[in-house]
């Protein structure tokens, strides 16, 4: 039998996502009593899925113990199980690459090998995970429970049309990942330079030291708000309704862009800190022009762009310290602009961003490439899911 709308392609059957793999959810051992974590148990939580850069995932932020396992109705979720966040937010798609438990903002799936390929599953949730997020219910905040999810209406071609779908899209997020693995390692080296130059003062252990607020620092050094090293500003939010269709990245509160737009509102290479929402202080360096929505910036007019991104880069933590608001986290330009740093002689700024430019060089074209791979994926994967394109 063939599809009346694409008449080359095979007949998928339709099914509930409870029909093609076992659908369960998670809990969370009571956290006031420390011998419930810090154990080899993995854990996941939603928030460890909004800082995750590529499909699997074998460990979160906090491990748990068997005492804290047993505590709960953690379930242990084996390898190749597709992790779905059904609140907070809904839509955080992984593949878990070992054996695994998460908290209950998950409806994880443990896919039937002989109806669904795991890989395949993840690329039909992560196309679907829209309309999914439109089923969730719920006053303070959306979820989506387990009945709604195991009745989640989808449709599946045979085993071997999943495994060449999986394939096509799977090539595209290898090179991504590959891209980000490269970069990530370019980064550690920029990062490990300054922390040896303005952190550690490998360079000047001979020298001068002075007492300052932020402690002993070479002589001729100086303490100041970041803000006299670059100021940072708040982007203009702009939904996607008011986008038009362009490959310009619209830069809110993700590890990703939100969305894309034809505009930009400032030119690469530029610092993203997010503004609000769980990934409040995430901070980015693009290498394009961008348009800065939901998040505060510095852009390419400031002489010390790549000097204060190593700095921001190897104080991650001063961002999250940054946070203010109990109910919704926020970071606002004037939270970063107070930041105090040590400042040394500029011609030493000068000096430690020509060695590690080659560097960033490098990282901004990889980066271009990978934003290019993702819109060409994110095209394509639709088309496949629905059998417009055949495989």
């Amino acid at each position: 039998p063939r599809s009346d709308k694409f008449p080359f392609m095979e007949q998928w059957k339709e099914y509930r996502l409870g029909e093609i793999g076992k659908v369960v959810g998670g809990a969370t051992p009571s956290t006031k009593d420390a011998s419930n974590y810090d154990g080899d148990i993995s854990w996941i939580t939603p928030k460890d899925l909004s800082v995750l850069t590529q499909r699997y995932i074998y460990r979160g932020e906090r491990m748990i113990t068997l005492k804290g396992y047993n505590s709960c109705s953690c379930k242990l979720l084996p390898k190749g199980s597709v992790l779905f966040s059904s609140r907070a937010p809904i839509g955080y798609v992984a593949i878990a690459s070992k054996e695994l438990c998460t908290n209950q903002g998950f409806k994880s799936i443990l896919p039937f090998p002989n109806i669904v390929d795991s890989m395949f599953l993840y690329y039909l949730l992560v196309n679907n995970r829209k309309r999914i997020e439109g089923l969730g219910s719920g006053t303070t905040f959306k979820e989506v429970s387990l009945k709604v999810m195991q009745n989640v209406k989808v449709k599946i071609p045979s085993m071997n049309t999943q495994h060449k779908i999986a394939s096509v899209l799977s090539s595209i997020d290898d090179k991504i990942e590959l891209n980000r693995k490269i970069n990530s390692n370019l980064e550690e080296q920029a990062k490990a330079l300054f922390k040896s130059w303005f952190i550690d003062f490998e360079p000047f252990k001979g020298g001068k030291f002075v007492d300052s607020e932020l402690g002993k620092i070479p002589e001729g050094w100086e303490v100041c708000p970041l803000e006299q090293m670059g100021k940072f500003k708040r982007g203009k939010t702009i939904v996607a309704k008011n986008t038009k269709e362009g490959t310009v990245p619209v830069v809110a509160g993700g590890m990703e862009p939100a969305y894309y737009n034809n505009v930009a509102n400032t030119k690469g290479p530029v610092i993203t800190v997010s503004a609000s929402g769980a990934n409040a202080g995430f901070m980015r360096l693009y290498f394009q022009d961008i348009w800065a929505s939901d998040c505060s910036f510095l852009d390419n007019t400031n002489k010390n762009l790549l000097w204060i991104y190593c700095f921001l880069d190897n104080n991650r933590r001063v961002l999250r310290h940054a946070q203010t608001g109990a109910v919704q986290p926020h970071v606002k330009p004037a939270d970063i602009n107070s930041i105090l740093v040590c400042v040394p002689v500029h011609e030493l700024i000068d000096k430690f961003q020509n060695v590690v430019r080659p560097l960033f060089l490098t990282i901004g074209l990889l980066q271009s490439e990978t934003m290019r791979l993702q819109r060409t994926r994110d095209t394509l994967l639709p088309k496949l899911m629905s059998g417009e394109i055949k495989v």
